[in-house]
């Protein structure tokens, strides 16, 4: 165990790590721009951070984070900025998904197949596969996602299964959502400091507590989870309820 490593344990020592966590990865352009740089390179350091962030996870004992890597939204950017950020995709795809698989990474996708490049789709369907049976820790890709476009799609599957509207509850609903295997998120993380969910995960996220940093996601890294984690315990989660004082 490194000494970093140690050093966070113990100040996680007692508290409560969320066993899900869901991350909004903002602020790659901002983070480039402040730098000079072209945007496509915010991108690549946020992968980066992202790589650091899993890690970091993993040790500290979270077993999902579900990541906005690219919305529905996002193919209104500019093509050049869409085309990079699918380079970027297809990257980790093919050079770092055997490193993943070796550290107990699973992977999932949530998220429209539809309007997703054939092959890019291919190449996502066979790293789930890959890493179908890894237990260290869970990561849910939100690619080609929004959490309205979830809501309508599984509307249309519980449609589809012939349910009558009495037999539709939240529950239901649940089970129908890209997410069906994981819980709910306890907590919410955005990088960069803007105070809006952006269509992630809104049904999941209703009693999440949620952390707003003003950092660019590309500095984020181990010492910012450690900071969202910490802050987390700091909460009282009532889900609409009230603390009843002796």
């Amino acid at each position: 165990m490194s000494e970093q490593s140690a050093s966070d344990r113990a100040a996680l020592d007692g508290m409560k790590v969320p066993y899900h966590i869901g991350i909004i990865m903002d602020g790659n352009g901002r983070w480039a721009k402040e730098r000079g740089l072209p945007r496509a390179m915010g991108h690549r350091e946020g992968a980066e951070a992202l790589k650091q962030v899993m890690e970091a996870a993993a040790d500290f004992g979270v077993k999902e984070l579900t990541i906005y890597a690219f919305s529905t939204e996002n193919w209104s950017r500019p093509p050049q900025e869409v085309k990079h950020l699918m380079m970027l995709l297809d990257y980790f795809l093919e050079r770092e998904l055997r490193r993943f698989d070796e550290q107990g990474v699973q992977l999932r996708h949530i998220g429209r197949r539809e309007g997703v490049e054939p092959k890019r789709l291919a190449r996502i369907q066979e790293a789930v596969a890959l890493t179908a049976n890894n237990d260290r820790l869970i990561l849910n890709v939100a690619f080609n996602y929004g959490g309205r476009a979830e809501i309508v799609d599984a509307i249309r599957a519980i449609c589809k299964a012939g349910l009558s509207p009495d037999e539709i509850d939240e529950e239901t609903i649940s089970e129908h959502l890209y997410t069906y295997r994981s819980p709910d998120p306890e907590l919410i993380v955005r990088t960069s400091g803007e105070f809006r969910l952006s269509n992630f995960l809104i049904w999941q996220a209703s009693y999440a507590e949620v952390y707003i940093t003003d950092v660019y996601w590309p500095d984020f890294g181990r010492e910012g989870l450690l900071k969202a984690i910490l802050a987390y315990n700091e909460r009282e989660r009532r889900y609409g309820g009230v603390t009843v004082e002796s």
